[in-house]
């Protein structure tokens, strides 16, 4: 009785991500604490990253919409990026402020080129031409083309030799704060919403048919465990980090931009290439442009103001000039082939490949 229940409880990639979950933890616990070199408690502590990633993904997915399908919907955008903040704090404490800066950016590149081309040429190759046409799905790519733009204000402002340019720190903390507010504003909506982001009614109905395994305390526990477990192995990643970056000679930015940003961002790279491939491409593109649009809108304005409260290495929003050029590539070329309202396998390539060039460029530093 007991494992049929648990069989119900559980499918196969539930019991994947739980047990690679805890052996990576506790290999990233071994390594940390005992020493493997400079590379494998490095690789450990990424793979326990992107597990605890999953883990927290899918707990949040099997709340079901027992709190409303729009604060679920925000609850999944809240909880999916803790691993990304908790790395980021630990790299500030450590002074590694270039690397910070880079995964913030390299994590909204990695969305909207690698992952969303990922979904576009799935998506594209097994559906043909996908369609993108709905007010949700406009709205979102509005919102978050605006809120990159002002996140890159203050780079602007330094960069042309403004009077704002000795300000920095002050000029961040104030569209730190704008950004804030502006998504404290939005957020009403999204509580509101009846349909998840960017999903039809039939894509609604087919996944509402799909009532969650777990019960309320499972995934509440769960949950839980996953965030007290990331706080710590996101400490481990960053400790290892740099001795991984001078053995294997990678520069911080390339650690940052593409091997942090990637790593962090498990969640949106795996659900919204797997919703695609089901043929649910308004909901995948929500899914994916969601995570960059929290970045601008949250996690960058929240780390530039703890990073004051904690006394840690202070953060801007005034990033390199090949970072602002490389995001607002990528937030213009989005905007350009989204605002069609749909979507093809050759667009998704061509985004990947813009990807790889702007990650290579990055490699020497």
């Amino acid at each position: 009785m007991n494992s049929v229940v648990a069989e119900r409880t559980f499918v196969r990639s539930d019991l994947v991500i739980l047990g690679g979950g805890a052996v990576a933890v506790i290999l990233a616990a071994v390594t940390h604490f005992v020493g493997a070199g400079a590379v494998i408690p490095f690789v450990c502590s990424a793979a326990a990253v992107t597990l605890l990633a999953s883990l927290v993904g899918r707990s949040v997915e099997q709340l079901g919409d027992r709190f409303g399908p729009g604060a679920t919907g925000v609850l999944q955008s809240a909880l999916g990026n803790l691993p990304e903040l908790f790395i980021a704090l630990f790299a500030l404490k450590a002074g590694l402020v270039a690397v910070v800066q880079a995964a913030l950016i390299g994590s909204i590149l990695a969305n909207l080129l690698l992952v969303l081309g990922l979904a576009f040429l799935v998506g594209g190759l097994k559906h043909g031409t996908q369609q993108l046409d709905s007010e949700r799905a406009r709205s979102i790519i509005v919102l978050m083309v605006l809120s990159v733009a002002a996140m890159v204000v203050p780079s602007l402002a330094f960069y042309v030799h403004t009077p704002a340019e000795k300000h920095e720190s002050t000029l961040s903390i104030i569209v730190s704060v704008v950004l804030l507010v502006l998504f404290a504003l939005t957020l009403p909506a999204s509580l509101r919403k009846q349909q998840r982001a960017g999903e039809s009614g039939a894509e609604q109905e087919a996944t509402e048919s799909e009532a969650p395994r777990w019960p309320l305390w499972l995934a509440v526990g769960l949950l839980a465990l996953a965030a007290i477990a990331a706080a710590f192995v996101s400490d481990w990643f960053v400790v290892a980090l740099e001795p991984a970056m001078e053995a294997l000679n990678i520069s911080e930015a390339f650690a940052g931009l593409v091997v942090v940003a990637i790593a962090g961002n498990a969640i949106e790279n795996v659900v919204g290439v797997q919703l695609a491939a089901a043929g649910r491409s308004e909901y995948a593109f929500s899914v994916v442009i969601n995570s960059p649009m929290q970045i601008a809108l949250v996690l960058a304005p929240l780390l530039v103001i703890l990073s004051q409260v904690f006394g840690f290495a202070t953060l801007t929003l005034v990033f390199p000039p090949m970072l602002v050029v490389a995001v607002v590539i990528a937030v213009i070329l989005t905007a350009f082939i989204t605002f069609d309202g749909e979507s093809t396998w050759i667009e998704g390539a061509a985004l990947i490949a813009v990807y790889i060039v702007i990650a290579a460029s990055f490699w020497w530093g």
